[in-house]
Parts: C-alpha cells; sequence; structure tokens
C-alpha cells in the first residue's frame, strides 16, 4: 500500500482503518461514539484524541499497527498485584489521549500531535508471537489509553489469545457503553486509574466526567475481566481525608470489598510542575483510612514501602506477597491462590508458581 503524509488521513495509508463506532448527524458532520468526548468532525478533521478522525465520509483509526515503542515490564508495574504476579508483560502505547489531565505523567506520548511518535510498527501477530518468544505471560496497552486505539488493542488481544497470552488494558475508563462492551469482551484484566472523586477534579483537570468512570467500574464488577483501581494522590488536589473516604466508601459499597486498590505517588509534570511530591505519610493514611471503610487489598505505589505493598491473607492475617516496589521477596499462596497457611482464597488470577521477573524493565525493538 502508499504510504502517506504522516499528518495526511487517508485510507491509502497501511496504518489507517476504518471504525464503526461513530453516526452522521443533520448538520453533515459525522460524530465519533468511542467516548463520551463525541467529537464531531467535517472531512479531514481529526477528534482530541488526535489518532481518529474522519476520511471518506467514515471515522478511521490512524494508528493501527503503529506504537510508540515496546517495553517489557513486571506485571506489578501495571499496576496489577493479583494478576499473574512476578510475571512479566510486554507493554506498549500509541499517541494521543482522550483526556487532557494536567498531570499527566506521559505526556510526551499521550499529548503528542505528531504522528510521527509512533516510530515503531508491529502487526497483531507480530506481537503476539514476540511476547511469546520473549516468554511474557501477558500483553499490556499502556503509556496512554487504549479506548482511542480501541480496534488495533483488541486485534493484538485476540491474536496474543490464540497463544494463550493475557491481555491488559491499563485505561481511564472514559468509554462509552456500546464500545466499552465489545472493548472488554478481549481483555483479561485491567487497571481503572480513578483520578480522584470529586466532579470539580474531573472537570477542570482531567476535562472529564467522574460518573462515566464509575459506569465503567460497575460495569466490569460484573465481568470476567479481573480489574484493580490506581488513584494518583496529588498534594491539595485530591488528598484530604474527606475525599479519600468518599471514594473508599463508594468502592466499599459498589464494587465490594476484595478488588484491589492503589494509592501512588505523584511526581511534579507537565502542566502541575509547580505542585510537590506526594509524602509517603500520605499515601500511608489513605491506606489506613480505606482499610477502616473495610477494602481488603490496599497498596501503596511509587514509595519505597514494603508493608504498604504486602498482601495480606484475610483469613489468618499472614503475609502472603511481600513486596518491595516490583520485586516479590516472600510468596505463601498456592498455585490457585489459596494461602499456604489456612487455605483461604485470595481473589484475583493465579495458575501456578510465582514469577521470577523482578523489577527489570527491558526496552524492544520489533522490525516492519
Amino acid at each position: 500500500m502508499e504510504r502517506v503524509a504522516a499528518d495526511t488521513l487517508s485510507l491509502s495509508d497501511p496504518y489507517t482503518v476504518p471504525t464503526k463506532y461513530w453516526h452522521r448527524l443533520a448538520d453533515g458532520r459525522i460524530q465519533c461514539d468511542v467516548c463520551p468526548r463525541a467529537c464531531k468532525l467535517r472531512e479531514g478533521q481529526r477528534g482530541l484524541c488526535f489518532v481518529r478522525g474522519r476520511v471518506e465520509d467514515q471515522v478511521v483509526l490512524a494508528s493501527h499497527g503503529r506504537s510508540s515503542g515496546f517495553c517489557i515490564d513486571p506485571i506489578e508495574k501495571k499496576p496489577l498485584n493479583h494478576f499473574l504476579p512476578g510475571s512479566s508483560v510486554l507493554s506498549f502505547g500509541t499517541a494521543g489521549c482522550n483526556l487532557a489531565c494536567r498531570f499527566c505523567q506521559n505526556w510526551d506520548i499521550s499529548k503528542s500531535r505528531e504522528i510521527d511518535t509512533l516510530t515503531s510498527a508491529a502487526s497483531p501477530e507480530m506481537l503476539a508471537s514476540t511476547a511469546e518468544r520473549l516468554g511474557c505471560r501477558s500483553i499490556a496497552f499502556t503509556y496512554n489509553d487504549p479506548v482511542i486505539f480501541m480496534e488495533y488493542a483488541m486485534d493484538v488481544a485476540d491474536a496474543c489469545r490464540e497463544r494463550g497470552i493475557k491481555a491488559v488494558a491499563v485505561s481511564a475508563g472514559y468509554m462509552n457503553p456500546d464500545a466499552r462492551t465489545e472493548f472488554y469482551q478481549h481483555m483479561d484484566a485491567a487497571n481503572i486509574d480513578l483520578k480522584a472523586f470529586t466532579d470539580s477534579f474531573y472537570q477542570k483537570i482531567t476535562f472529564s466526567k467522574l460518573p462515566v468512570v464509575l459506569e465503567t467500574l460497575e460495569f466490569l464488577r460484573d465481568t470476567d475481566v479481573w480489574f484493580e483501581i490506581t488513584t494518583l494522590l496529588i498534594p491539595g488536589h485530591n488528598d484530604s481525608d474527606a475525599e479519600i473516604a468518599e471514594e473508599c466508601a463508594w468502592l466499599a459499597d459498589h464494587l465490594g470489598l476484595d478488588v484491589p486498590l492503589h494509592f501512588t505517588a505523584f511526581h511534579p509534570d507537565f502542566k502541575m510542575r509547580d505542585v510537590p511530591h506526594t509524602p509517603p505519610a500520605t499515601l500511608s493514611r489513605a491506606a489506613a483510612l480505606a482499610r477502616e471503610h473495610g477494602l481488603r487489598y490496599v497498596y501503596t505505589g511509587n514509595v519505597h514501602d514494603p508493608a504498604g505493598q504486602t498482601t495480606i491473607c484475610p483469613g489468618c492475617e499472614r503475609p502472603v506477597v511481600m513486596r518491595d516496589w516490583y520485586v516479590i521477596n516472600g510468596y505463601g499462596l498456592t498455585d490457585d491462590g489459596r494461602c499456604a497457611h489456612c487455605a483461604t482464597s485470595v481473589p484475583g488470577r493465579f495458575d501456578g508458581p510465582v514469577g521470577s521477573w523482578g523489577s527489570r524493565r527491558v526496552p524492544v525493538r520489533l522490525g516492519l
């Protein structure tokens, strides 16, 4: 197929594919229906996410098979603490995002408006075979949100599933119901970034809406997808006791007590460089509040805190997975995820001995 200019939308581009979640408006525009952003497009225009746009009277995805890079990570970095612990995951993202978070810590990728950021290319089959060759138990769509490149992510997930490799979505959960239902039929696990628990934060800091994310969490509750939740605590913006308590109460009431919750530390970045780092004491305080609300699996992240990163058996209250950041230093679960001391089942996805990948992060280069 013919290559076209990087900034031009064209179905002649081998990385541009038609999509189906859109509809026509009476004024001649076409509305994208993947997320609540509802971008209304005239011919040649791109949506806010940048990788979806209108060409030849339809909405297309312009990043199918193109990535901003690949890396082997520990699964705990996603973060997922109850999904194939100790295993390695092949991680990749594309460019663009459907949110506009002022604190984005991957802003060079998610806020990119240069399609040439997508310097690596790989078909779904190539990614699946690479993950298998490198011994990765799963593949993760991360760095930016897979919602915006859902067709590519689903095709990769299907190719991986044929080889017994799991698919992981790291997402903000900002997605419309129909697209969300299809997308998660292809996923095995997810980490949803619950960025705060006030409408004002979502509207002013992320330019999105909290209720949509809560709907995604309730949707996942009723699927077979294993999911965990991450809240990045930003000093002075979403770290008050009242807000944390309200979030934990909602999670306990709507999702139950067994969904793992990660409180992670913020570092100054993008358009919030004047905000200080999150003190470790803030994370410990948040974790204590979550446990007061009955949440059983609460973790701290982006800090050195072995106590806050250890999994405790809900039956005998002994430590069963002892972590330091992404390193597992002690493991007391059976192959099917039961406590080796009292046989209480720990919720998650466990299917064998703990992995030994550790904290390594290994960049991977793929050719065409």
